[in-house]
């Protein structure tokens, strides 16, 4: 096709028919537009860092096998502690995109009922994940993570921001503000808040039932 273009297909980038759409960010598809905006030596870093995690994944022992951990943690709140949403929080803008892509990979990929030879599967197939950015989050669904149910969370912190901002007057940049809230929050939720702990802040008496949590 490209040669009826009046391309060279030597300069053509290769993209194999047999690779889903999902799985393509390491392919032309999605390192082309990675390499327009931020060059080749992004690029680079990007697929040194996925082709480490793979040969992670096909050497380490299952017992320190990071993906594997991780799937097996979700079938384990899924399927035996009846979990079945988990909310993926990245405290970085940069990574705001992070959440519909897993929720893609992992809802598209698990999402059937049924096994590869076409029989019901006689437990649940996979989670309900969503997320939005730090403080996002936090002022728009973490009410229900709080106080509603309980929600397995995957937090995400970023050690180096790539845009730190220091506003006049303020002491720390706005990055710090945002990593304290990063450890603040799974704090919050582990530990909760005790009816004793709000009336020695003085909190009104009447506040007091609604603004108490449990941790967990």
């Amino acid at each position: 096709l490209v040669e009826k273009f009046g391309i060279d297909p030597n300069n053509a980038f290769a993209f194999w028919d047999w690779v889903g759409g999902r799985y393509s960010v390491c392919s032309a598809v999605g390192v082309l537009p990675l390499s327009l905006q931020y060059g080749f030596a992004v690029v680079e870093k990007f697929l040194q860092g996925a082709h480490s995690i793979d040969q992670h994944f096909s050497s380490a022992p299952f017992e320190k096998n990071i993906p594997v951990l991780l799937g097996l943690l979700s079938v384990w709140n899924v399927s035996f502690l009846g979990y079945p949403a988990r909310a993926i929080l990245p405290y970085s803008q940069a990574l705001e995109k992070l959440a519909p892509h897993i929720q893609q990979v992992s809802m598209e990929s698990n999402g059937k009922g049924v096994s590869i030879d076409g029989l019901p599967l006689p437990f649940e197939s996979g989670e309900i994940d969503f997320g939005e950015p730090g403080t996002n989050g936090q002022h728009s669904f973490y009410q229900l993570i709080h106080q509603g149910r309980v929600i397995p969370c995957d937090f995400i912190g970023v050690v180096k921001s790539q845009q730190p901002v220091y506003l006049k007057g303020e002491v720390v940049n706005n990055h710090d503000e945002l990593m304290s809230n990063f450890f603040a929050q799974p704090d919050a939720l582990a530990y909760g808040k005790t009816p004793e702990q709000l009336k020695k802040e003085n909190v009104s008496e009447h506040l007091i039932p609604h603004k108490t949590f449990t941790g967990n």
